[in-house]
């Protein structure tokens, strides 16, 4: 401290160094990702003697394995050891939630892909070779493929749930106007770029360390812990970052670690899997498809009276996840809308298919686009546009502002988006130029159509709504971070940096994000419900400011200070009106006067509150809100689609880094078209998954962006609630606005038949389903 600089440093200087936090920055690993110089799991270099794992799967979707005869994979070539149920020393499962996911399963098989054994041998290849040499024999059981035939067998892997608001029975009898129909839906895979892959390496004592592409390092921690029968402690769970995850790295990265576990613990040796693209598509859950019947009242203006569902998805042979995602897409079924008198049931249901899991909006898109086809029919039955029948339901004040789970919503914004996006994206005007254009083409028919998203952002189950960090400042000055997030491409370590940034005055640069790791902040939340920087993001700053405290506390002991005379700006503290010192070297001096310079830092959601037996409560902290116009084309004699303009106002709150909220609202929307236009996940009669490769399942290209985008952020809207710097999530919301893309679409379809006609255009609208569609309308007569 004997080198304070003299210096003028007014207080008007000081809070011209704008803070990193809200700036651009560019993403922390961008110069490597595109360098092929970022270090994924599958580049972690290996230790001499690692072997490489594969599984051995079913080929049948439901049946008994009568004999399993493995002799033939153990004499294959390199291979060193197999392991099935006789060889997990403590349980074999790997499901969160309920515990009805085997590692290995044992006589049972419940889908086609299930892993019943795993062998380990010297190279990859080997292992995958003699993987398929295992001679199993089946007594074959019959299927269970489909909702419906679930639904016809009561087959659930959960209780069925209900919820009631009001009296809908009566409303709906009372309503001047009535109408039943069915919502139906496929799922989508969610195609990560880095595929499935967990490395485990055994240390002294039966410890283990394991090298995981996951999204909850924790859950992966304690199902590793449970199948070798090891205290937590004894197990370290590591991801510096993931090639994609969506949800998909979520609960299904448990089960290849504890497989690479497993062998890696009977062994004595390092053990590697990693599955390939169509192992991984054959294995791993998928989003649910859903299926809803409804019957809905309204009167002549198109608002909704009462509203009566039935919603059902396909979980797979085991729970996973299915029950919160049934809860979310009920919580999410609402939308922007208010429904005063409701009855919903939902159904899970058991098929012999992969287990479905977590992904991008855990259920909630399959809620908004039902409750946005509702109101897309109601608009076409009365002649009405439908952004006209969606305003008229907006949620409003007073009576109209609690969900019918019992959220009183005190941050509705859905005006204030609608009617800005409405007027720069010229709707109302373009929307007539279509109907011009459809009069007079035969062949190419144009739709449009703009939607809302009001979406939930915390976790349903309250217990994950917490986050921890780990903040060190070394004497050069610089800071080591490090959370219980993970880093996906998402960009959230770079904006927890930014937040840390800010709190001590440094460039980015004196920022460094270390790997997730179990053993440096314990007890971790998944990364998902879009809630990462929220929760990390409070976490790290919490104990940024501690450690801040105590250097300004030394500060004011050494100078003679006040608190409110030290500032952190521009690298520096400045001490008074004309003083200050480089940070470095006030934390050298609080180094040599046996000051700490570690902290942990913690945060808990406050506010929230849910009670799932009764299906109410305040499940979310805030609501972030956003619209989309898209205007697509329609080829009529082929079914192709293609997007034309799309116009996007999102809702971020005050943005941590708008470059990198940008890109999340545009992969968002693509990904949710994907899922909605050309994503067909396709079972034979067999229950064969026969999409499980790019040969054979669409994602989105390039090609596929529209011509015409204008993405916007919604200016001068901070979150009302105390979150990270007044932003707002935008990992999941900005999906739901490919809504507008799908009902585009059936826009375009409707032009092809009368007025007042309903397409049946199911999701994913394929070329074949548009076809379809246009069939129906040209031959259905409108509805009365």
């Amino acid at each position: 401290m004997n080198n304070v600089a003299a210096s003028a440093a007014t207080s008007a200087e000081i809070a011209e160094s704008a803070p990193i936090a809200g700036q651009s920055v560019r993403h922390e690993s961008a110069h490597l990702h595109v360098s092929g110089r970022a270090i994924y799991a599958d580049d972690i270099a290996l230790p001499a003697n690692t072997l490489h794992a594969a599984f051995g799967i079913s080929r049948i979707a439901h049946g008994n394995i009568t004999s399993l005869d493995l002799t033939t994979v153990l004499a294959a070539p390199g291979v060193i050891a197999i392991a099935t149920p006789a060889d997990i020393p403590g349980e074999n499962n790997y499901g969160g939630i309920i515990h009805d996911d085997p590692i290995f399963t044992d006589t049972l098989v419940q889908y086609a892909g299930q892993p019943i054994f795993a062998v380990a041998a010297e190279t990859c290849i080997a292992a995958r070779k003699a993987a398929a040499r295992a001679q199993i024999t089946y007594a074959e059981l019959p299927p269970v493929l489909d909702i419906r035939s679930a639904l016809a067998a009561q087959n659930f892997v959960m209780p069925s749930r209900h919820l009631l608001r009001g009296n809908p029975d009566e409303a709906m009898k009372s309503a001047p106007h009535r109408l039943r129909g069915t919502v139906t839906m496929g799922g989508q895979d969610h195609f990560y770029l880095e595929g499935q892959i967990a490395i485990a390496i055994p240390h002294e004592d039966g410890a283990m360390l394991i090298h995981c592409s996951t999204q909850h390092p924790t859950e992966v921690q304690n199902i590793v812990a449970h199948a070798l029968h090891r205290p937590a402690h004894a197990i370290t769970v590591l991801c510096r970052r993931m090639g994609g995850g969506f949800g998909g790295k979520e609960s299904q990265p448990a089960l290849i670690a504890a497989a690479a576990a497993i062998l890696a613990n009977k062994t004595g040796r390092p053990v590697k899997l990693r599955l390939d693209r169509d192992a991984d598509m054959l294995i791993t859950g998928k989003r649910h498809d859903f299926l809803a019947d409804y019957e809905v009242g309204f009167d002549a203006d198109g608002r909704l009276c009462a509203l009566k569902l039935m919603l059902a998805s396909r979980c797979g042979y085991s729970a996973d996840l299915s029950g919160p995602i049934a809860d979310r897409a009920v919580c999410h079924l609402d939308n922007a809308y208010f429904l005063e008198h409701v009855d919903i049931t939902t159904h899970l249901c058991k098929t012999n298919t992969v287990s479905n899991t977590a992904f991008r909006g855990f259920g909630g898109p399959q809620g908004m686009l039902i409750i946005e086809r509702i109101i897309d029919d109601i608009a076409r039955v009365r002649g009405l546009d439908p952004l006209a029948v969606r305003r008229r339901n907006y949620y409003g004040i007073g009576e109209r502002n609690t969900t019918h789970y019992g959220h009183v919503i005190e941050d509705n914004i859905l005006d204030t988006i609608t009617d800005q996006l409405e007027a720069s994206s010229d709707y109302q005007t373009r929307r007539a130029a279509l109907v011009e254009w459809n009069a007079q083409n035969k062949i190419i028919k144009r739709g449009i159509a703009l939607t809302p998203i009001k979406f939930g952002i915390s976790f349903n189950a309250t217990v994950y709504n917490q986050a921890g960090a780990l903040v060190h400042i070394y004497t050069d000055g610089t800071v080591l971070l490090n959370h219980g997030g993970t880093e996906m491409g998402q960009g959230l370590y770079t904006k927890v940096a930014q937040v840390v940034a800010t709190e001590f005055g440094l460039p980015l640069s004196a920022i460094r994000t270390s790997a997730t790791d179990t053993s440096k902040v314990p007890n971790t939340s998944a990364t998902a419900a879009s809630s990462g920087a929220d929760l990390n993001g409070k976490a790290a700053q919490a104990a940024a400011q501690t450690l801040r405290d105590r250097l300004v506390a030394h500060a004011c002991q050494t100078h003679q200070l006040t608190a409110d005379q030290v500032h952190f700006a521009d690298g520096h503290v400045y001490l008074g009106p004309q003083h200050r010192v480089n940070f470095k070297d006030l934390v050298a001096s609080a180094y040599t006067a046996r000051i700490s310079l570690s902290s942990t830092g913690f945060y808990a959601t406050p506010k929230i509150h849910w009670d799932r037996s009764r299906f109410n409560g305040r499940p979310f902290f805030y609501f972030t809100y956003g619209a989309a116009v898209s205007e697509v084309a329609i080829d009529t004699l082929t079914g192709e689609t293609q997007l034309l303009r799309v116009d996007i106002l999102q809702d971020v709150g005050i943005s941590l880094n708008p470059a990198i909220d940008l890109g999340q609202i545009e992969g968002a929307y693509l990904q949710g078209v994907g899922w909605l236009t050309s994503e067909e996940l396709h079972w034979n009669g067999k229950g064969e998954l026969k999409t499980h490769a790019p040969s054979t399942y669409k994602i989105p290209s390039v090609r596929d962006w529209p011509l015409h985008a204008n993405i916007r952020l919604l200016e001068h809207e901070p979150n009302r609630e105390d979150t990270i710097h007044r932003s707002k999530a935008v990992g999941e919301p900005p999906l739901m606005l490919c809504i507008s893309a799908f009902l585009a679409i059936r826009d375009a379809v409707a032009a092809c038949g009368k007025s007042g006609a309903l397409p049946e255009l199911d999701a994913p609208a394929t070329p074949e389903a548009v076809l379809r569609a246009i069939d129906s309308v040209r031959h259905d007569g409108a509805h009365p």
